[in-house]
Protein backbone atom coordinates (compact mmCIF):
# COMPACT_ATOMS: atom_id res chain seq x y z
CA UNK A 1 0.00 0.00 0.00
CA UNK A 2 1.59 3.25 -1.15
CA UNK A 3 1.52 6.55 0.75
CA UNK A 4 -1.89 8.25 0.54
CA UNK A 5 -3.36 5.30 -1.37
CA UNK A 6 -7.10 5.25 -0.77
CA UNK A 7 -8.66 1.88 0.02
CA UNK A 8 -12.39 2.46 -0.33
CA UNK A 9 -14.27 0.60 2.39
CA UNK A 10 -10.88 -0.06 4.06
CA UNK A 11 -10.59 -3.08 1.75
CA UNK A 12 -7.40 -4.95 2.51
CA UNK A 13 -6.43 -2.62 5.36
CA UNK A 14 -5.30 -4.33 8.58
CA UNK A 15 -6.12 -2.02 11.48
CA UNK A 16 -5.47 -4.06 14.62
CA UNK A 17 -4.91 -7.48 16.15
CA UNK A 18 -7.71 -9.74 17.37
CA UNK A 19 -7.71 -13.10 19.10
CA UNK A 20 -11.48 -13.55 18.74
CA UNK A 21 -11.76 -15.02 15.24
CA UNK A 22 -10.13 -15.42 11.86
CA UNK A 23 -10.69 -17.09 8.50
CA UNK A 24 -8.02 -19.72 7.91
CA UNK A 25 -7.22 -19.38 4.18
CA UNK A 26 -5.61 -22.83 4.02
CA UNK A 27 -8.78 -24.64 5.11
CA UNK A 28 -11.28 -21.87 4.26
CA UNK A 29 -12.58 -22.29 7.81
CA UNK A 30 -13.90 -19.58 10.09
CA UNK A 31 -12.25 -20.05 13.48
CA UNK A 32 -13.64 -18.87 16.82
CA UNK A 33 -10.72 -18.64 19.24
CA UNK A 34 -9.03 -21.28 17.04
CA UNK A 35 -11.99 -23.68 16.76
CA UNK A 36 -13.54 -24.25 13.30
CA UNK A 37 -17.09 -22.94 13.49
CA UNK A 38 -18.51 -26.01 11.77
CA UNK A 39 -17.14 -28.17 14.61
CA UNK A 40 -18.66 -25.87 17.21
CA UNK A 41 -22.03 -25.86 15.43
CA UNK A 42 -22.02 -29.66 15.29
CA UNK A 43 -21.14 -30.23 18.93
CA UNK A 44 -21.90 -27.24 21.18
CA UNK A 45 -24.90 -25.38 22.58
CA UNK A 46 -24.92 -21.68 21.81
CA UNK A 47 -24.25 -20.88 25.48
CA UNK A 48 -20.89 -22.69 25.28
CA UNK A 49 -19.91 -20.72 22.17
CA UNK A 50 -20.85 -17.46 23.88
CA UNK A 51 -18.62 -18.45 26.80
CA UNK A 52 -15.80 -19.28 24.37
CA UNK A 53 -16.00 -15.91 22.63
CA UNK A 54 -15.98 -14.01 25.91
CA UNK A 55 -13.39 -16.06 27.79
CA UNK A 56 -11.15 -17.65 25.16
CA UNK A 57 -11.85 -21.29 26.07
CA UNK A 58 -14.81 -23.61 25.96
CA UNK A 59 -16.46 -23.97 29.38
CA UNK A 60 -16.23 -27.02 31.60
CA UNK A 61 -19.56 -28.35 32.90
CA UNK A 62 -19.47 -26.15 35.99
CA UNK A 63 -18.68 -22.99 34.02
CA UNK A 64 -21.43 -23.74 31.50
CA UNK A 65 -23.92 -24.32 34.32
CA UNK A 66 -22.95 -21.00 35.92
CA UNK A 67 -23.44 -19.11 32.64
CA UNK A 68 -26.80 -20.79 32.10
CA UNK A 69 -27.89 -19.76 35.59
CA UNK A 70 -26.92 -16.13 34.90
CA UNK A 71 -28.62 -16.16 31.50
CA UNK A 72 -31.87 -17.56 32.90
CA UNK A 73 -31.90 -14.89 35.59
CA UNK A 74 -32.14 -12.17 32.92
CA UNK A 75 -34.39 -13.88 30.35
CA UNK A 76 -37.66 -12.16 31.17
CA UNK A 77 -38.62 -9.04 29.19
CA UNK A 78 -38.06 -6.07 31.53
CA UNK A 79 -41.21 -4.00 32.07
CA UNK A 80 -39.53 -0.73 31.06
CA UNK A 81 -38.19 -2.32 27.87
CA UNK A 82 -41.65 -3.63 26.95
CA UNK A 83 -43.11 -0.19 27.62
CA UNK A 84 -40.54 1.45 25.35
CA UNK A 85 -41.22 -1.02 22.54
CA UNK A 86 -44.97 -0.49 22.91
CA UNK A 87 -44.47 3.25 22.30
CA UNK A 88 -43.10 2.52 18.82
CA UNK A 89 -45.42 2.30 15.83
CA UNK A 90 -46.22 -1.24 14.71
CA UNK A 91 -44.85 -0.16 11.33
CA UNK A 92 -41.40 0.39 12.84
CA UNK A 93 -38.76 -1.99 11.59
CA UNK A 94 -37.91 -4.62 14.24
CA UNK A 95 -34.31 -3.42 14.12
CA UNK A 96 -35.53 -0.09 15.48
CA UNK A 97 -37.27 -1.95 18.31
CA UNK A 98 -34.11 -3.83 19.22
CA UNK A 99 -31.96 -0.73 19.00
CA UNK A 100 -34.36 1.11 21.30
CA UNK A 101 -34.52 -1.81 23.72
CA UNK A 102 -30.72 -1.99 23.97
CA UNK A 103 -30.63 1.73 24.75
CA UNK A 104 -33.21 1.33 27.50
CA UNK A 105 -31.28 -1.54 29.06
CA UNK A 106 -28.11 0.55 28.93
CA UNK A 107 -29.78 3.62 30.42
CA UNK A 108 -31.15 1.47 33.24
CA UNK A 109 -27.69 0.16 34.15
CA UNK A 110 -26.35 2.67 36.66
CA UNK A 111 -23.21 0.69 37.55
CA UNK A 112 -21.03 3.44 36.07
CA UNK A 113 -22.50 6.02 38.43
CA UNK A 114 -23.74 8.18 35.58
CA UNK A 115 -20.30 9.67 34.90
CA UNK A 116 -19.06 9.83 31.33
CA UNK A 117 -15.55 9.27 32.66
CA UNK A 118 -16.63 5.95 34.21
CA UNK A 119 -18.65 4.80 31.20
CA UNK A 120 -16.22 2.27 29.74
CA UNK A 121 -16.53 -0.04 32.76
CA UNK A 122 -14.25 -2.66 34.27
CA UNK A 123 -13.73 -6.06 32.58
CA UNK A 124 -16.01 -7.64 35.17
CA UNK A 125 -18.73 -5.04 34.63
CA UNK A 126 -18.54 -5.42 30.87
CA UNK A 127 -18.79 -9.19 31.02
CA UNK A 128 -21.86 -8.84 33.23
CA UNK A 129 -23.35 -6.34 30.77
CA UNK A 130 -22.62 -8.68 27.88
CA UNK A 131 -24.43 -11.55 29.58
CA UNK A 132 -27.36 -9.28 30.44
CA UNK A 133 -27.83 -8.21 26.81
CA UNK A 134 -27.33 -11.72 25.49
CA UNK A 135 -29.95 -13.03 27.92
CA UNK A 136 -32.52 -10.30 27.23
CA UNK A 137 -32.38 -10.22 23.43
CA UNK A 138 -34.49 -13.35 22.78
CA UNK A 139 -37.37 -11.86 24.77
CA UNK A 140 -36.99 -8.56 22.89
CA UNK A 141 -36.90 -10.18 19.44
CA UNK A 142 -39.70 -12.61 20.29
CA UNK A 143 -41.97 -9.89 21.61
CA UNK A 144 -41.33 -7.74 18.56
CA UNK A 145 -42.66 -10.45 16.28
CA UNK A 146 -45.55 -11.33 18.57
CA UNK A 147 -46.80 -7.77 18.99
CA UNK A 148 -46.93 -7.32 15.22
CA UNK A 149 -49.14 -10.42 15.15
CA UNK A 150 -51.39 -9.04 17.88
CA UNK A 151 -50.03 -11.49 20.47
CA UNK A 152 -48.76 -10.94 24.00
CA UNK A 153 -45.55 -11.80 25.82
CA UNK A 154 -44.67 -15.44 26.41
CA UNK A 155 -42.77 -15.78 29.67
CA UNK A 156 -39.46 -17.68 29.52
CA UNK A 157 -39.21 -21.36 30.38
CA UNK A 158 -36.28 -22.14 32.68
CA UNK A 159 -36.38 -25.82 31.76
CA UNK A 160 -35.24 -25.03 28.20
CA UNK A 161 -31.79 -24.04 27.01
CA UNK A 162 -31.10 -20.76 25.23
CA UNK A 163 -32.10 -21.78 21.70
CA UNK A 164 -35.16 -23.80 22.71
CA UNK A 165 -36.36 -21.03 25.02
CA UNK A 166 -35.90 -18.46 22.25
CA UNK A 167 -38.29 -20.47 20.05
CA UNK A 168 -40.68 -21.01 22.97
CA UNK A 169 -40.90 -17.28 23.68
CA UNK A 170 -41.48 -16.55 19.98
CA UNK A 171 -44.10 -19.18 19.17
CA UNK A 172 -45.58 -20.15 22.53
CA UNK A 173 -45.00 -23.87 22.15
CA UNK A 174 -42.12 -26.20 22.86
CA UNK A 175 -40.24 -26.79 19.59
CA UNK A 176 -39.25 -30.10 18.05
CA UNK A 177 -35.64 -31.10 18.60
CA UNK A 178 -34.78 -30.93 14.88
CA UNK A 179 -35.93 -27.30 14.82
CA UNK A 180 -33.96 -26.44 17.96
CA UNK A 181 -30.83 -28.03 16.49
CA UNK A 182 -31.12 -26.11 13.21
CA UNK A 183 -31.75 -22.84 15.04
CA UNK A 184 -28.89 -23.44 17.47
CA UNK A 185 -26.52 -24.02 14.55
CA UNK A 186 -27.61 -20.79 12.90
CA UNK A 187 -26.98 -18.83 16.09
CA UNK A 188 -23.47 -20.25 16.36
CA UNK A 189 -22.69 -19.53 12.70
CA UNK A 190 -23.78 -15.88 13.00
CA UNK A 191 -22.06 -15.23 16.34
CA UNK A 192 -18.78 -13.76 15.12
CA UNK A 193 -16.90 -12.81 11.97
CA UNK A 194 -13.82 -10.69 12.67
CA UNK A 195 -13.83 -6.97 11.73
CA UNK A 196 -17.09 -6.87 9.80
CA UNK A 197 -18.86 -3.51 9.51
CA UNK A 198 -20.92 -3.73 12.70
CA UNK A 199 -18.07 -5.16 14.78
CA UNK A 200 -15.70 -2.47 13.58
CA UNK A 201 -18.36 0.13 14.41
CA UNK A 202 -18.55 -1.26 17.95
CA UNK A 203 -14.78 -1.11 18.29
CA UNK A 204 -14.65 2.50 17.04
CA UNK A 205 -17.22 3.55 19.64
CA UNK A 206 -15.39 1.60 22.36
CA UNK A 207 -12.11 3.26 21.40
CA UNK A 208 -13.54 6.61 22.55
CA UNK A 209 -14.00 5.07 26.03
CA UNK A 210 -17.76 5.11 25.61
CA UNK A 211 -19.82 2.37 27.27
CA UNK A 212 -20.56 -1.14 26.06
CA UNK A 213 -24.26 -0.42 25.47
CA UNK A 214 -23.50 2.56 23.23
CA UNK A 215 -21.11 0.41 21.21
CA UNK A 216 -23.77 -2.31 20.80
CA UNK A 217 -26.43 0.23 19.80
CA UNK A 218 -24.07 1.62 17.15
CA UNK A 219 -23.37 -1.91 15.92
CA UNK A 220 -27.11 -2.55 15.62
CA UNK A 221 -27.37 0.53 13.42
CA UNK A 222 -24.60 -0.77 11.17
CA UNK A 223 -26.17 -4.23 10.99
CA UNK A 224 -29.50 -2.81 9.82
CA UNK A 225 -28.11 -2.02 6.38
CA UNK A 226 -28.93 -4.43 3.54
CA UNK A 227 -25.25 -4.74 2.62
CA UNK A 228 -24.64 -6.27 6.04
CA UNK A 229 -27.30 -7.80 8.28
CA UNK A 230 -30.30 -7.00 6.14
CA UNK A 231 -29.14 -9.42 3.46
CA UNK A 232 -30.98 -12.41 4.93
CA UNK A 233 -34.26 -10.50 4.64
CA UNK A 234 -33.45 -9.67 1.04
CA UNK A 235 -32.85 -13.35 0.21
CA UNK A 236 -36.38 -14.25 1.27
CA UNK A 237 -37.82 -11.34 -0.72
CA UNK A 238 -35.96 -12.61 -3.80
CA UNK A 239 -37.20 -16.17 -3.32
CA UNK A 240 -40.77 -14.97 -2.83
CA UNK A 241 -40.44 -12.87 -5.97
CA UNK A 242 -39.19 -15.83 -8.04
CA UNK A 243 -41.86 -18.14 -6.66
CA UNK A 244 -40.63 -21.56 -7.81
CA UNK A 245 -37.67 -23.34 -9.38
CA UNK A 246 -39.07 -23.21 -12.93
CA UNK A 247 -39.13 -19.40 -12.81
CA UNK A 248 -35.45 -19.01 -11.88
CA UNK A 249 -34.00 -18.69 -15.40
CA UNK A 250 -36.34 -15.96 -16.73
CA UNK A 251 -36.21 -14.11 -13.41
CA UNK A 252 -32.41 -14.16 -13.37
CA UNK A 253 -32.24 -13.12 -17.03
CA UNK A 254 -34.24 -10.02 -16.21
CA UNK A 255 -32.47 -9.29 -12.91
CA UNK A 256 -29.00 -9.44 -14.48
CA UNK A 257 -30.12 -7.37 -17.46
CA UNK A 258 -31.29 -4.71 -15.00
CA UNK A 259 -27.96 -5.03 -13.11
CA UNK A 260 -29.75 -5.84 -9.87
CA UNK A 261 -27.66 -6.92 -6.90
CA UNK A 262 -28.57 -10.52 -6.04
CA UNK A 263 -28.42 -10.68 -2.24
CA UNK A 264 -27.16 -13.83 -0.56
CA UNK A 265 -24.21 -14.27 -2.91
CA UNK A 266 -20.64 -13.07 -2.58
CA UNK A 267 -18.53 -12.03 0.40
CA UNK A 268 -15.69 -9.55 0.98
CA UNK A 269 -13.62 -12.19 2.81
CA UNK A 270 -14.47 -15.46 1.07
CA UNK A 271 -13.52 -15.89 -2.59
CA UNK A 272 -14.10 -19.65 -2.82
CA UNK A 273 -17.41 -19.73 -0.98
CA UNK A 274 -18.50 -18.91 2.57
CA UNK A 275 -17.19 -21.63 4.90
CA UNK A 276 -20.37 -21.42 6.99
CA UNK A 277 -22.73 -22.29 4.15
CA UNK A 278 -22.37 -26.12 4.15
CA UNK A 279 -23.30 -26.30 7.84
CA UNK A 280 -26.31 -24.01 7.43
CA UNK A 281 -27.38 -25.74 4.22
CA UNK A 282 -27.36 -29.07 6.07
CA UNK A 283 -29.56 -27.51 8.77
CA UNK A 284 -31.89 -26.18 6.07
CA UNK A 285 -32.12 -29.66 4.55
CA UNK A 286 -33.27 -31.09 7.88
CA UNK A 287 -35.97 -28.41 8.11
CA UNK A 288 -37.12 -29.05 4.53
CA UNK A 289 -37.56 -32.70 5.39
CA UNK A 290 -39.16 -31.97 8.77
CA UNK A 291 -41.75 -29.60 7.30
CA UNK A 292 -42.10 -31.59 4.03
CA UNK A 293 -41.28 -28.58 1.83
CA UNK A 294 -39.29 -29.97 -1.13
CA UNK A 295 -40.20 -26.96 -3.28
CA UNK A 296 -38.03 -24.78 -1.02
CA UNK A 297 -35.00 -26.97 -1.68
CA UNK A 298 -35.76 -27.02 -5.41
CA UNK A 299 -35.87 -23.22 -5.64
CA UNK A 300 -32.72 -22.90 -3.50
CA UNK A 301 -30.76 -25.32 -5.68
CA UNK A 302 -31.99 -23.89 -8.98
CA UNK A 303 -31.08 -20.29 -8.13
CA UNK A 304 -27.70 -21.25 -6.66
CA UNK A 305 -26.74 -23.41 -9.64
CA UNK A 306 -27.82 -20.86 -12.22
CA UNK A 307 -26.18 -17.89 -10.50
CA UNK A 308 -22.88 -19.65 -9.82
CA UNK A 309 -22.76 -20.92 -13.42
CA UNK A 310 -23.29 -17.43 -14.81
CA UNK A 311 -21.32 -15.26 -12.38
CA UNK A 312 -18.93 -17.59 -10.55
CA UNK A 313 -20.07 -16.05 -7.25
CA UNK A 314 -21.00 -18.41 -4.42
CA UNK A 315 -23.64 -18.15 -1.66
CA UNK A 316 -22.92 -16.60 1.70
CA UNK A 317 -24.50 -17.54 5.04
CA UNK A 318 -27.59 -15.40 4.43
CA UNK A 319 -28.62 -17.57 1.47
CA UNK A 320 -29.49 -20.74 3.44
CA UNK A 321 -30.41 -18.96 6.68
CA UNK A 322 -33.22 -16.92 5.11
CA UNK A 323 -35.33 -19.90 3.98
CA UNK A 324 -34.41 -21.80 7.17
CA UNK A 325 -35.80 -19.02 9.38
CA UNK A 326 -38.87 -18.81 7.18
CA UNK A 327 -39.56 -22.53 7.58
CA UNK A 328 -39.19 -22.27 11.36
CA UNK A 329 -41.90 -19.59 11.31
CA UNK A 330 -40.06 -16.32 11.79
CA UNK A 331 -41.39 -13.31 9.93
CA UNK A 332 -38.99 -12.00 7.31
CA UNK A 333 -38.62 -8.72 9.23
CA UNK A 334 -37.39 -10.71 12.24
CA UNK A 335 -34.41 -12.24 10.42
CA UNK A 336 -31.93 -9.43 11.11
CA UNK A 337 -32.91 -9.12 14.80
CA UNK A 338 -32.09 -12.84 15.04
CA UNK A 339 -28.66 -11.91 13.71
CA UNK A 340 -28.32 -9.39 16.56
CA UNK A 341 -29.24 -11.97 19.20
CA UNK A 342 -26.39 -14.11 17.92
CA UNK A 343 -23.78 -11.49 17.00
CA UNK A 344 -24.07 -9.64 20.32
CA UNK A 345 -21.71 -12.30 21.67
CA UNK A 346 -19.06 -11.49 19.07
CA UNK A 347 -19.62 -7.75 19.35
CA UNK A 348 -19.17 -7.75 23.11
CA UNK A 349 -16.10 -10.00 22.87
CA UNK A 350 -14.54 -7.41 20.55
CA UNK A 351 -15.66 -4.53 22.75
CA UNK A 352 -13.89 -6.09 25.72
CA UNK A 353 -10.81 -6.85 23.61
CA UNK A 354 -10.69 -3.27 22.33
CA UNK A 355 -11.05 -1.87 25.85
CA UNK A 356 -8.25 -4.08 27.15
CA UNK A 357 -5.71 -2.70 24.66
CA UNK A 358 -7.22 0.56 23.54
CA UNK A 359 -6.17 3.21 21.08
CA UNK A 360 -8.56 5.81 19.73
CA UNK A 361 -9.55 4.79 16.20
CA UNK A 362 -9.21 7.96 14.17
CA UNK A 363 -8.12 7.42 10.54
CA UNK A 364 -7.01 10.19 8.21
CA UNK A 365 -8.69 11.26 4.99
CA UNK A 366 -7.43 12.65 1.70
CA UNK A 367 -9.13 15.99 1.03
CA UNK A 368 -10.32 16.53 -2.54
CA UNK A 369 -12.49 19.64 -2.13
CA UNK A 370 -11.87 23.26 -3.18
CA UNK A 371 -8.59 24.99 -2.31
CA UNK A 372 -8.65 27.50 0.53
CA UNK A 373 -10.95 30.42 -0.23
CA UNK A 374 -12.43 33.32 1.72
CA UNK A 375 -15.84 34.87 2.31
CA UNK A 376 -16.25 38.13 0.41
CA UNK A 377 -16.29 41.14 2.72
CA UNK A 378 -14.88 39.27 5.73
CA UNK A 379 -12.58 41.41 7.90
CA UNK A 380 -10.59 39.39 10.46
CA UNK A 381 -10.68 40.45 14.09
CA UNK A 382 -7.46 42.31 14.83
CA UNK A 383 -6.80 40.46 18.11
CA UNK A 384 -7.37 37.06 16.54
CA UNK A 385 -5.17 38.00 13.57
CA UNK A 386 -2.32 39.11 15.84
CA UNK A 387 -2.57 35.90 17.85
CA UNK A 388 -2.44 33.82 14.66
CA UNK A 389 0.62 35.72 13.46
CA UNK A 390 2.43 35.18 16.78
CA UNK A 391 1.64 31.47 16.68
CA UNK A 392 2.89 31.23 13.13
CA UNK A 393 6.16 32.98 14.08
CA UNK A 394 6.57 30.67 17.10
CA UNK A 395 6.36 27.61 14.86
Amino acid sequence: MTENEIRKGLAGVVVDYTAVSKVNPETNSLLYRGYPVQELAATQPFEAVAYLLWNGELPNPEQLAELRTLERAHRALPANVKAAIDLLPLESHPMDEVRTAASVIGASDTAGGGSVLDASGSPEENLARSIRLYAALPAIVAYGQRRRRGQGVVEPCDDLDYSANFLWMTFGEEPDEVVVDAFNRSMILYAEHSFNASTFTARVVTSTLSDLYSAVVAAIGALKGPLHGGANEAVLHIMNEIGSAEHVVPWLDEALAEKRKIMGFGHRVYKKGDSRVPTMKAALDTLVEHYDRPEVAALYTALESEFVARKGIYPNLDYPSGPAYNLIGFDTLTFTPLFIASRVTGWTAHIMEQAASNALIRPLSAYNGPDERHVEGYVPDATALATAEREAEAE
